[in-house]
């Protein structure tokens, strides 16, 4: 049976979380901005980036779920619920950028909007 995981381990995968989700949210928001002004290959090429935090963020996630289907327990401190909530909500916010530069590109497309 795997050992408790240490508070050390749990403080650092739920900060890889917090940080990476942060991250990718605020890379999502910065594709956000660069579709408004008509960069759509700008605001894309941000919501890849917001996807690669998004993939260490859940790397960070995997290894914590792992480790308690090992056997190992992580306590369940309101920095591990937060550091959840705080990902999801990257997730979250991912997802809509994605529609707002797919529906910025449209209206430019469409010359409803100028440059």
């Amino acid at each position: 049976m795997a050992e408790n995981q240490t508070e050390e381990q749990t403080l650092q995968a739920a900060m890889g979380l917090i940080a990476n989700g942060g991250n990718a949210k605020s890379l999502a928001f910065e594709a956000i901005r660069q579709a408004k002004k008509g960069d759509i290959k700008g605001a894309r090429a941000k919501l890849e980036e917001a996807d690669a935090s998004l993939n260490e963020a859940h790397n960070s996630q995997t290894a914590m779920l792992t480790q308690e289907a090992q056997g190992g327990h992580t306590n369940v401190t309101l920095l591990v619920v937060h550091s959840q909530d705080h990902l999801m909500n990257a997730i979250t916010f991912r997802d809509l950028a994605g529609e707002m530069v797919d529906l910025y590109e449209k209206l430019y497309e469409a010359n409803s909007l100028a440059k």
